[in-house]
């Protein structure tokens, strides 16, 4: 007799488990009368028709299939075996290579004009079926309802479907957050705060500063959800599915398509809370983290350790009432090699004459300028052979990838073991081709023109007037003025002198000159500029590093 394999699936959780038994049963009876001897069964349990990634079954039965196990598989319909049409069509080729039947217990033997009108019907009843789900998810968000997922501060209402109530204990929580951050403290310092309570997370086992800041695009995180404000908005993302794993990822909608629903019972915070916050967001996209805190000193986030590499903070005064700033890991773990304390108005007084001693003529500038020129020149060198290697590399792996993609077209391999062999080459190609775009072209020139000198000293003086201001009162400008400038101020203690300080100061030299004084662009980071200086290479824009003791 004709030995034959029974494939069986039902798709959701939802759906009941007997489904399987059922259209076992039902493919047997039609086996005993075609005069079929079933020899193997498959199935899948819970398993969309989407895809054929991530069934089981269905691979184990492709796989028996090679080794000859059987001569026709038996569907109660083709949708059972795919509702795409490209993974129908493809697993029907193979199938027929194997010289292996397809019969369907409704619809009889199956040809490739079967599989054609099968899988477009089976295609367009699960995208018919996702509108029609979209459809009546948007009419419970009109009613107040539920649309689908949970937030931090609610539950579902016992009482009624659908709906959902306040949950006091993390509404609080929520309100805290919210004031918090319009006090100025920051989305980090709001989750370590909390984390130091022991106050349980939405999920996982921490607050983290993305659970509190979320995405704008995306509409997530406690700060961004306007659900807490009274408002339901729906819509925001879209799944799909990604044809190369099966998986599914989420799109952002254009706001034209969003759904806003007023629930004012939902409502956490008030709404002159939530819109400040959204305008302080707002005002601060794009800056850098280190301008988003209101810095309480000149130098506030900007010291570092010279013993650790570590941030320092202020830690009281002594009994002149002078404040001194000491290694934070130090004082949180006792793990800095080399802790010292230093007085703030010494560090502060030392570094800000440094900056106008050091940087007031423009020949150092030019120094700098000119030491930068040839550490791009050198790195160019080196940029061009891994240049080169990577485009080698990656015209390889593209070979590679072509040749598993026709392997799998002409049924010369397996799929389950080919497909995702070429998508993991595939994605290794496209991380290649990533660096290979920002290899930026070597530049030939760079030069102080007329107008650079000239952004340079408005600079110097806008520079002098904050700090002259700051110096007397902590004034928000030369805060603001002195991190345009500074990236860090490194603290070293002087043994040839008691009490003594090196500092040094790592700066940014676009914000001197500005962007238009590095022809194409900077792409490579820079070097130090006199001998004394010493030497260093880093990545990013350029930079000038400055040394002097107090």
């Amino acid at each position: 007799m004709t030995r034959a394999a029974i494939y069986s699936r039902f798709s959701t959780d939802l759906q009941s488990e007997r489904s399987i038994e059922d259209q076992v049963a039902l493919c047997e009876a039609y086996a005993a009368r075609e005069g079929l001897s079933v020899t193997a069964r498959f199935e899948d349990r819970a398993r969309s028709g989407g895809s054929v990634l991530g069934r089981d079954g269905l691979m184990r039965m492709m796989e028996a299939a090679k080794d000859g196990g059987f001569e026709v598989v038996v569907v109660e319909a083709l949708d059972r075996l795919s509702r795409d049409m490209e993974d129908l069509a493809g697993l029907h080729k193979r199938l027929t290579f194997a010289g292996i039947e397809i019969r369907a217990v409704h619809e009889g033997q199956v040809n490739t004009m079967l599989v054609g009108l099968r899988g477009l019907i089976g295609q367009l009843y699960r995208e018919d079926n996702a509108h029609k789900i979209r459809r009546g998810m948007a009419g419970r968000v009109r009613d107040g309802l539920s649309g689908g997922g949970s937030a931090y501060g609610y539950a579902a209402d016992p009482a009624a479907k659908g709906k959902r109530v306040i949950v006091e204990e993390e509404a609080a929580i929520v309100r805290r957050i919210f004031e918090s951050f319009t006090g100025g403290q920051s989305p980090r310092a709001i989750a370590h705060a909390l984390n130091a309570e022991g106050i349980a997370p939405p999920r996982g086992r921490a607050w983290n500063a993305s659970t509190i800041n979320g995405s704008a695009t995306r509409g997530n995180g406690i700060l961004r959800n306007p659900l807490y404000a009274g408002r339901l908005v729906w819509n925001r993302l879209r799944m799909v599915k990604d044809p190369e794993t099966g998986r599914r990822v989420s799109r952002p909608n254009p706001e034209s398509e969003w759904q806003v629903t007023a629930a004012p019972d939902l409502a956490i915070v008030d709404a002159a809370l939530y819109d400040a916050v959204q305008a302080m967001k707002e005002g601060r996209a794009g800056v850098a983290p280190r301008l988003q805190q209101r810095p309480k000193r000149i130098l506030s986030g900007l010291l570092r350790c010279g013993g650790c590499g570590g941030g320092m903070s202020t830690y009281g005064g002594d009994r002149t009432k002078r404040t001194r700033v000491m290694c934070s890991r130090h004082r949180e773990s006792r793990s800095c090699p080399a802790p010292r304390s230093f007085y703030v108005d010494t560090v502060e007084k030392a570094v800000l004459g440094g900056l106008r001693a050091e940087l007031e003529d423009p020949a150092v500038i030019a120094e700098y300028v000119r030491a930068y020129h040839e550490e791009r020149k050198r790195l160019a060198a080196g940029a061009g052979a891994r240049r080169a290697s990577l485009e080698k590399k990656a015209a390889a792996l593209a070979r590679e990838i072509d040749r598993l993609v026709d392997a799998i077209a002409k049924g010369a391999g397996d799929p389950a073991v080919l497909g995702p062999r070429s998508t993991a080459l595939y994605k290794e190609k496209t991380a290649i081709e990533a660096d290979l775009a920002t290899l930026a072209a070597p530049v030939n020139v760079v030069a102080l023109h007329p107008v650079v000198m000239a952004r340079y000293r408005e600079q110097l003086d806008t520079l002098g007037r904050a700090l002259g201001r700051g110096l007397a009162g902590g004034d928000g400008d030369a805060a603001a003025a002195l991190r345009d400038l500074v990236e860090s101020v490194t603290l070293h203690p002087d043994p040839a002198r008691d009490g003594g300080i090196h500092i040094e100061v790592k700066g940014r030299l676009t914000a001197l000159l500005g962007p238009g004084a590095w022809p194409n662009g900077v792409s490579c980071g820079v070097v130090v500029a006199e001998a004394r200086y010493g030497r260093s290479a880093h990545g990013g824009e350029p930079r000038f590093f400055l040394r002097f003791s107090a």
